[in-house]
């Protein structure tokens, strides 16, 4: 009697990133029971939340989406795609929604499409935060209900609960709010009654990709999972799927590689074992998977003013060897100034930051050779403050007092940083910060979303 698969395809690590024709040519080959791609993440930072912008040009979805919608129908088999827009606010899933729509048209296709939305009501989440329904996560900031309704946008990750109702409604096609990335993938096996723990670390595994082959490129994977292991490999022939590429992948954006959390519970891969079976295909068996309380992880960002920025380098051995202490004598005297001219108190209605790169800009206190100075330095001012032409204006005196500031070891007028842009002062437009690394305890899996099904003929 043979064993009952499953198999999937990750076509490329992040929609818009592309892949090879060829590859989905071989994927679709294969005949996969679904195709699934994540199209989001905090990676980037705050603003695509906060602004509720996505990142990648519309232009990229487009072509990306297109030949997997076209896969999808030849297949007969579900596409589901992740995170849309980005941050997968509900602006990213209507988004994807129309460029969906659009393509059907053109291309003659037909499918019901589901939608899932993440998006939460700030108010409705300050409710749940006071009556003890919301709960920080380790190194949280600490948060009030102002806080959360301060924020532009907040999403609940869901987990693959909410795609397997739509799975179950039999739609063809879903667009998801904000998903972890490994639900995408886990939904189609757990309805099946597949085994949890290789269905979790397949997942985990071929979230992005390519990325767990040897060619770490935007390209896919094929997997396969039976009732107590799974394999994958890559989709293009000259790339191949080691232990060593799939057991690495654990330690991709977790703080720890062997206890992964997921809405429903945590993915153990302690006991997990890595056999290559060829030389370009790789089976994994023994991962274990823990329901726990139920959570999903909320993500907010805010916004926190207008910015402009300037980049210069120093490359003056008499400042560089006493750089810190010079650049707090100019601080000093930007917030005198800034006083001066606006009104303003540096530090609370408006922040001048400056990063050192060349040094410690990208560890900080964590960096290993803190004492160490190099031949050259890039300085990184950055102005915030209310509004666009206040940081505008004060990232302008910056530059400027900045560019001749004073050394003991120069006689005369000193000009010390080069500038390469001239006005060297950029401006970035409004910015946000992350303001939420929390938990939402929920009354089911399924209560925190929200569900639309359509048929397109």
């Amino acid at each position: 009697m043979s064993v009952p698969r499953i198999s999937l395809i990750s076509p490329t690590g992040a929609l818009g990133m592309g892949f090879l024709d060829e590859s989905l040519e071989r994927g679709s080959s294969l005949k996969p029971d679904v195709i699934a791609c994540d199209a989001g993440s905090t990676d980037s930072g705050p603003f695509y939340l906060g602004s509720a912008t996505p990142k990648m040009s519309r232009s990229a979805i487009l072509q990306d989406v297109r030949r997997l919608l076209l896969a999808r129908d030849q297949l007969k088999i579900p596409l589901i795609i992740g995170s849309c827009g980005t941050s997968g606010v509900d602006s990213g899933v209507e988004w994807m929604r129309e460029m969906t729509l659009e393509i059907a048209r053109e291309e003659c296709l037909s499918f019901k499409l589901g939608r899932v939305y993440s998006e939460q009501n700030p108010k409705l989440m300050a409710e749940a935060f006071q009556s003890g329904k919301i709960e920080p996560l380790p190194e949280a900031p600490e948060i009030d209900e102002q806080i959360i309704q301060n924020c532009s946008h907040i999403v609940a990750m869901m987990g693959h609960e909410p795609i397997v109702h739509l799975l179950e409604e039999k739609c063809d096609v879903i667009l998801c709010g904000r998903a972890s990335d490994t639900a995408l993938f886990a939904a189609l096996p757990l309805m099946h009654g597949f085994p949890a723990g290789p269905v979790w670390h397949c997942a985990k595994t071929i979230e992005c990709g390519a990325i767990c082959s040897t060619a770490t490129g935007a390209d896919g994977v094929y997997a396969e999972i039976d009732d107590k292991s799974f394999k994958v490999e890559p989709l293009a022939l000259d790339a191949a799927c080691t232990p060593h590429s799939l057991a690495s992948h654990t330690l991709y954006e977790n703080a720890d590689p062997y206890l992964i959390r997921e809405p429903s519970g945590t993915l153990d891969t302690q006991k997990a074992s890595y056999l290559a079976i060829s030389e370009r295909v790789t089976r994994v068996e023994g991962s274990e998977f823990y329901p726990e309380r139920y959570t999903l992880k909320l993500e907010g960002a805010a916004f926190s003013g207008f910015q402009t920025v300037a980049i210069g380098g120093v490359r003056d051995p008499y400042i560089l060897a006493r750089v810190d202490s010079w650049l707090a004598e100019m601080k000093l005297f930007f917030a005198e100034r800034l006083k001066e001219l606006t009104g303003k108190t540096l530090g609370e209605e408006v922040q001048i930051d400056i990063s050192q790169y060349g040094r410690n800009a990208v560890m900080g206190k964590l960096e290993p050779l803190l004492e160490q100075i190099p031949h050259e330095l890039g300085l990184l001012f950055t102005v915030t403050a209310p509004e666009q032409t206040l940081a505008n204006d004060v990232a302008r005196f910056v530059t400027h007092a900045a560019s001749h500031w004073p050394i003991s070891e120069w006689d005369g007028f000193i000009s010390g940083i080069a500038f390469p842009f001239s006005p060297p002062e950029i401006d970035r437009g409004p910015v946000y910060r992350f303001t939420l690394n929390h938990v939402l305890i929920p009354e089911s899996p399924l209560s925190a979303f929200r569900f639309e099904v359509e048929d397109f003929q």
